[in-house]
């Protein structure tokens, strides 16, 4: 009930999270009887329903989410001063528990109106984008951008979404390698994202991320968009560059400016899944409801993709469970295999996230943080995994390997193919990333109120007693067929989403 103080999220918790801020001497119910809190709790924070011996381990959500450093009495409060994580046997998990809402999907098949492209692909945004190879040219395609960035560009070509110059801080002088190849499976994917029709690739002309290698491989797999390719040691210097791009640029505009939106089915779209400034809330509103919507976008036959491997790092055992294929649960388990070792590698600890901002909202270790982001997943079958920036394309749930900070796991994601995203937070995060549109979704009401320029979705009305998870997946799911329709998200309307392009680099530089 929304009055109750307090929520037991699993028959086996050994806490409970509190609705409200309570308070020392304050009582609280409880089905075995009543309990005294000893400490101040406050919303979203954690206390103890019976006595946790040291080294004990704590459950919430029916999972450890680590292990007491002290005896912890009844009524404390849980959380990073007590509890510290450490390795354990994770628990089996049935797979008939967590595919209950999968299966065959209801008729009609839902639709939106997007940009179907000669591939096949339909896209739910029409831009023409300025990739930068390197660092180097990112002066070039910011300057370029500017040109076309005035109040009359929407007036005179309304059916382009705008012109976005996608510039990182790299491409020069990394190691042939992992960490090259990651950073040319993001530029190729931004050349061909359902999303773009057109791009131009700017180089500079003596770094590694080299154009011409750029332009052979879109021409030896080519994507729907129209490419061209520029290199500003061979054209001339800054200024003939950037009017050589201007001239290119508006050669593709009548052609982006002739298509037009038309009627195509959910199965065609791919949804990108994050969160970001999470609080404890996420893991019982927010996430929970994204997994539900995303249960419906694969029962129709669409794709979603979760993320960011160090933040399912305690809870991966309730996704390789329900993976389709051993082979399938092995590469998930691969890399959180590579995250265990990376993290050993530069002296530090997974358990580093989460934040401070994360913990100020009651996340206490990374298992608690990881069992909550995972319910994005919803409870469908695991379909496939993908290396970062891979190429989306296998119906169903997917993940994606990614670190777990927000730009570079989004910006995997949308290289991949990713044409709508949803983005859960408890916190706060003002958040856009073009060319993909992105619905955010408020983890309670009070940060929903307080931020509304910002939120598209209160699922705290979860947590306020007014909606159920299902009711909420259902709305959020409306809510992305109506995005994915040209809708603006508050993000788009705000106009964020230029300076979030950040490809995930790990390698030596030299």
């Amino acid at each position: 009930m929304k009055s109750d103080p307090l929520l037991l999220l699993h028959p086996d918790d050994d806490v409970a999270v509190a609705r409200r801020d309570l308070y020392p001497d304050e009582t609280v119910l409880l089905k075995q009887g009543s309990l005294s809190l000893r400490d101040r709790i406050r919303m979203s924070h954690k206390f103890s329903l019976r006595t946790i011996p040291t080294d004990a381990p704590v459950r919430k959500y029916g999972h450890v989410i680590g292990f007491a450093t002290r005896d912890i009495l009844p009524g404390t409060l849980v959380h990073d001063h007590n509890l510290e994580i450490r390795p354990f046997r994770r628990k089996r998990v049935e797979i008939e528990e967590l595919i209950a809402h999968t299966g065959t999907a209801p008729h009609p098949q839902p639709t939106f109106h997007g940009y179907l492209r000669r591939n096949g692909q339909v896209g739910t945004r029409n831009y023409l984008a300025l990739i930068s190879s390197v660092n180097c040219s990112a002066g070039v395609s910011r300057q370029v951008e500017s040109y076309f960035n005035t109040p009359e560009f929407r007036e005179r070509w309304p059916q382009v979404d705008g012109i976005i110059a996608l510039t990182h801080s790299s491409g020069c002088c990394q190691q042939p390698g992992e960490n090259s190849e990651r950073l040319e499976r993001v530029l190729l994917g931004m050349a061909r994202h359902p999303n773009v029709f057109g791009c131009l690739v700017i180089g500079l002309g003596c770094e590694g991320m080299q154009v011409p290698g750029l332009k052979e491989k879109l021409r030896a797999a080519p994507g729907h968009a129209e490419t061209d390719f520029l290199v500003i040691q061979q054209t001339g210097g800054v200024r003939k560059t950037a009017a050589a791009a201007i001239e290119a640029l508006e050669s593709m505009l009548p052609r982006a400016n002739a298509v037009e939106r038309s009627e195509q089915p959910a199965s065609k779209l791919i949804l990108g899944m994050q969160c970001g400034g999470s609080d404890a809330n996420s893991g019982i509103t927010a996430n929970p409801a994204v997994g539900a919507a995303a249960d419906i976008l694969v029962r129709h036959g669409g794709s979603a993709v979760l993320a960011e491997t160090p933040e399912i790092y305690g809870a991966e055992h309730l996704l390789t469970a329900r993976a389709v294929s051993p082979e399938v649960a092995e590469a998930l388990m691969k890399h959180v295999r590579w995250w265990e070792a990376h993290a050993k590698l530069h002296g530090a600890t997974i358990n580093n996230n989460p934040t401070p901002g994360n913990k100020q909202g009651g996340l206490s270790t990374i298992y608690e943080k990881s069992l909550g982001a995972v319910a994005k997943a919803g409870q469908s079958p695991l379909a496939a995994v993908y290396d970062y920036a891979a190429p989306i394309d296998t119906p169903g749930l997917g993940f994606m390997d990614s670190p777990g900070y927000d730009p570079v796991s989004m910006t995997g994601l949308c290289a991949g193919g990713a044409t709508i995203g949803v983005f859960t937070t408890g916190r706060g995060s003002c958040y856009g990333c073009k060319p993909m549109p992105v619905l955010k979704i408020a983890s309670h009401t009070p940060l929903y109120q307080f931020m509304s320029e910002d939120m598209d979705v209160n699922a705290g009305r979860i947590l306020d007693g007014t909606m159920d998870v299902a009711g909420m997946g259902d709305e959020i799911f409306n809510q992305l067929l109506a995005l994915a329709s040209g809708v603006p998200s508050k993000s788009e309307a705000q106009g964020l989403g230029d300076e979030t392009f950040a490809p995930w680099i790990t390698g030596p530089v030299f």
